[in-house]
């Protein structure tokens, strides 16, 4: 029973632990996101800048495993080569072990003074200050758990039922690694292990190489995680980094354990404080690989993508190419990949359009199935994206990240509903020109190419503003809608002039062109719609309604 109490207490501080690291890492990500992927971005130039990029990052963000769905994000959406985010992980696990080290000396009684004064700046208006709040709010629930920790080991130090466990588990170095390991990756870190196994240590519940033992398998659990969590579809090749990383961790942990007896009798005589003693093998350790690894990436780069190759597979439609779920924690990189997500579908769009035009002009019958096939698939990737932006926390993200996200949201809406009305009713009026054989007149052909040239150039228009938003360009953009407007009351226009001059002639050719023109415009809108109203309506811009109001309607006129 005073076994189960004390896992169950060790939990729960493990959970404190984890949300502390949370607050902070989310915190930093508020307030210095963008700056932080801009210092991964300009590092993955070189392998040697990777690598210390790879420390800085980690040791701000305090997890190693934000660094790597970061740096694999940037692999995956091939923005950067294997070898220099191989290096960022090197690097990054160098990083965990300053964290270690840090707390690892007598910090604990700062953890009331951290927690006050992110009290302080999280009640501050300012939005940078409010955000570091977070983060010291964190670090003082770190160190609080920590502190508990060591009490906890203080505690149960003379607890017969842990020593019997623990003893037990101790005959057998990689059993106690691979416990070290579960633990680590459901405490989703490597910092906690370890300074618990410090503090067994330090009191005695453990012997040192046992510690060192826990230390390693700590090492190899927290490489577990970005595994699970950083995979994009089923592409093996998205797995080439947390893979490489958890080897390189493995290497290191059956070195280790080989040389156990070696180097407790080196680490003995060169620190006799054992938890400090545990701290520096943790250092030396992830040291030893970096130097190790380090001149071997590109011969080790070259490996991995022969072993874990590019899937080859014949492209699926409705399979979304960019939702990474890997990034979901860093809401500037995720809504990044949902902008390029929504890209496709205006592409997809293109695609539905250009055969659209072949249908109606040339009377190409086999692009039917296809068109149908491009917006099942539209619409699947739009409830992707849904999806994907659904699963980001709100509380991470800043204002201005907030109002990206609606801005994808309605632009892959708009662009889901425009394929929506030409499967509903353009695809109708295709097979209706096929099976009647209805062949427009040349000038109504030029005119219908036109009129869809002019609407795939207002979508790449609208691609751009979704990128990049620029004031003049939503309104040049929304002044479009009134030229087609002006395109359809021509063609019924010139449609019902054909009827009067030939009251016998029902002109179906005539009248087919005349629908089509109307679901083009009706298309058009929804194009328009997607980029340039967002912009349009934060700056005042956009009418509430096109109606007059009703006092204005009222009113006397002069």
């Amino acid at each position: 029973m005073q076994l189960g109490y004390a896992l169950v207490n060790l939990a729960g501080l493990a959970a404190l632990l984890l949300w502390g690291v949370r607050m902070v890492r989310t915190g930093l990500q508020r307030a210095f996101g963008n700056r932080l992927r801009l210092l991964m971005g300009r590092a993955l130039g070189s392998r040697w800048r990777s690598f210390l990029a790879g420390i800085l990052i980690t040791a701000l963000l305090q997890s190693s495993t934000a660094t790597a769905l970061m740096a694999t994000s940037f692999v995956a959406k091939k923005v950067v080569g294997l070898v220099p985010a191989l290096a960022v992980m090197l690097g990054a696990n160098v990083g965990t072990t300053l964290i270690v080290q840090l707390l690892s000396f007598p910090v604990f009684a700062a953890a009331p003074a951290a927690i006050l004064a992110g009290l302080i700046l999280f009640r501050s208006r300012n939005t940078t200050a409010h955000d570091l709040g977070r983060v010291f709010i964190g670090l003082g629930l770190i160190l609080l758990a920590l502190h508990q920790m060591v009490q906890f080991a203080d505690t149960y130090a003379q607890s017969e039922g842990l020593r019997e466990l623990l003893t037990a588990v101790s005959r057998q170095p990689l059993l106690e690694a691979l416990c070290a390991a579960a633990f680590a990756w459901a405490a989703h870190s490597s910092a906690a292990a370890i300074l618990l196994a410090a503090s067994f240590a330090a009191k005695g519940v453990v012997s040192l190489p046992a510690a060192f033992a826990l230390t390693l398998g700590a090492n190899l659990g927290a490489a577990i995680n970005p595994i699970f969590e950083s995979t994009t579809g089923r592409d093996p090749a998205f797995r080439r980094l947390p893979i490489g990383n958890l080897l390189n961790r493995l290497v290191g942990v059956l070195g280790g354990l080989l040389l156990l007896p070696e180097i407790t009798t080196w680490m003995e005589a060169w620190e006799a404080n054992l938890a400090r003693a545990v701290a520096n093998f943790h250092t030396f350790l992830n040291l030893a690989l970096a130097l190790l690894f380090f001149p071997w990436l590109p011969a080790y780069g070259q490996l991995l993508s022969a072993w874990l190759p590019e899937r080859k597979d014949k492209e699926d439609l409705r399979q979304p190419l960019y939702l990474d779920p890997g990034v979901l924690g860093t809401p500037a990189v995720a809504l990044g990949s949902a902008v390029r997500e929504a890209l496709r579908l205006a592409d997809l769009l293109k695609t539905m359009l250009e055969k659209f035009r072949d249908v109606f002009v040339k009377g190409d019958r086999q692009n039917l199935s296809p068109i149908q096939r491009t917006a099942e698939a539209m619409d699947k990737i739009h409830q992707a994206i849904r999806g994907y932006l659904s699963v980001l926390d709100r509380d991470i993200m800043n204002e201005s990240e907030r109002t990206r996200l609606q801005d994808i949201l309605f632009f892959s809406s708009s662009l889901e509903q425009a394929a929506g009305f030409a499967e509903k009713e353009l695809l109708g009026l295709a097979a209706q020109r096929i099976q009647k054989n209805l062949v427009l007149p040349a000038q109504e052909q030029a005119e219908l190419s036109s009129i869809m040239e002019r609407i795939l150039s207002n979508l790449r228009t609208a691609s751009s503003l979704l990128v990049a938003p620029d004031l003049e360009t939503a309104r040049s953009l929304a002044l479009e809608k009134e030229s087609f407007r002006s395109l359809e009351a021509a063609a019924s226009a010139a449609h019902f002039e054909r009827l009067r001059a030939s009251p016998g002639d029902r002109d179906p050719a005539g009248a087919l062109y005349v629908k089509v023109v109307g679901q083009l415009k009706r298309i058009h809108g929804q194009v328009v719609a997607s980029a340039a109203y967002p912009i349009l309506e934060r700056e005042g811009e956009l009418l509430p309604s096109r109606l007059r109001s009703v006092t204005d309607a009222d009113s006397p006129k002069e």
